[in-house]
């Protein structure tokens, strides 16, 4: 049985140093008038945006040296994703993270040295998990033959529109095994995207049929499980840090909306009604912010052991909740308005239920959690 005793929590010089130029990037770059400018485009997001970000180094950040990257481990991306989410920036930068880490964790030296230098300069990249919608079904059921052709599909695959590569669990020999597939590859129409609650995401159905997947570009072996189990679990921590920065945000919206609105000749910031759940909001939000540094401060080494599995799963279930009723309070406490699109408290009550769903929602990891704490 693991311990759930270890507490330990390291802010470092380069996450603090990253922390305040996201910030101040995100805060600069993304208001939330160009957010909202980007919610009916087709991508999502700026391209000339994203190529700054990539200037910045911030698609390299956990890809290793050798590889054209930083070398500064899963953890280091965390408050640039948390400063993401409080700007509600809406990029591939999670997408590429994680097909460098499934690829960085499963393939071989050969693979790692030819594919991560092209994430690690801005090309955006994607994985395709998913066979059906349930993030608690690890079933994989699209196939690669003998000839190394894929009949099948995968759901909700994240920025796939824009991927220019892209890891796929598939089935081979039945094994499950990684092919990697170039967005060239893919037949026109392939591509089906998905209508979400969150219109500051991207994703989309991709049907694989008929593709054939170089023998160089096939990844087979006993650490294509392990790999694809540590990959749900960053995904997890990362759409956790971008919580938590969106709970933030919902926060300032809040405040603000309770210190300039009046009613019956007063300001309803003065009301304990509204008082005590804004204080919750608040220490709730700084717990999420404990739980996402206390992974990424066991991730250091890049290895998730019991230990960081647990602070993962930890961190997504109390940063989605966190912000979902952040969200909803946000929504109440403007009262009618609060309901219309064009109040910014929408965009955080969507953006709660979409980071609810990704990589599984709060009971789904408080299901595993039991059995790692309990059993």
């Amino acid at each position: 049985m693991s311990s759930p005793g270890n507490t330990a929590l390291r802010f470092s010089e380069e996450q603090a140093m990253l922390l305040e130029v996201a910030r101040e990037f995100c805060r600069n770059k993304s208001p939330i008038a160009e957010v909202r400018a980007q919610l009916e485009t087709q991508d999502g997001f700026d391209q000339a945006l994203w190529d700054e970000m990539v200037l910045l180094g911030w698609a390299g950040i956990a890809v290793p040296e050798a590889c054209g990257g930083s070398g500064l481990g899963i953890g280091a991306l965390i408050p640039v994703v948390e400063s993401m989410g409080r700007a509600m920036l809406g990029t591939p930068l999670i997408s590429s993270a994680l097909a460098a880490q499934l690829l960085l964790r499963a393939g071989n030296s050969e693979q790692t040295e030819r594919l991560l230098p092209a994430i690690a300069g801005g090309s955006p990249a994607t994985v395709a998990l998913l066979d059906n919608s349930d993030w608690g079904d690890e079933t994989v059921s699209l196939l690669l033959d003998e000839e190394r052709i894929l009949h099948g599909s995968k759901k909700f695959v994240p920025d796939a529109s824009v991927a220019r590569m892209v890891v796929v669990s598939v089935l081979h020999q039945g094994e499950v095994a990684l092919a990697i597939v170039r967005a060239d590859q893919l037949n026109d129409g392939a591509i089906y995207p998905n209508t979400l609650i969150d219109q500051t995401k991207r994703s989309a159905n991709v049907d694989f049929s008929g593709v054939l997947v170089d023998e160089n570009n096939l990844i087979t072996g006993p650490k294509v499980a392990e790999a694809l189990r540590d990959t749900r679990l960053l995904g997890a921590l990362l759409v956790a840090a971008e919580a938590t920065g969106a709970s933030a945000a919902c926060l300032d919206t809040i405040v603000e909306y309770l210190k300039t609105r009046k009613q019956f000749g007063k300001l309803i910031g003065s009301y304990q009604a509204l008082k005590h759940p804004t204080v919750d909001i608040l220490t709730a939000m700084d717990s999420s912010r404990s739980f996402i540094y206390h992974a990424a401060t066991l991730l250091e080494e890049g290895v998730v052991d019991a230990d960081a599995e647990i602070a993962c799963r930890m961190a997504k279930a109390h940063a989605v909740e966190t912000l979902l009723y952040a969200g909803d309070r946000a929504v109440q406490f403007h009262g009618g308005m609060g309901f219309t699109y064009e109040c910014d408290a929408q965009l955080y009550i969507r953006r709660a239920q979409w980071s609810q769903q990704q990589f599984g929602d709060a009971q789904h990891h408080r299901k595993r959690l039991a059995a790692l704490l309990l059993d």
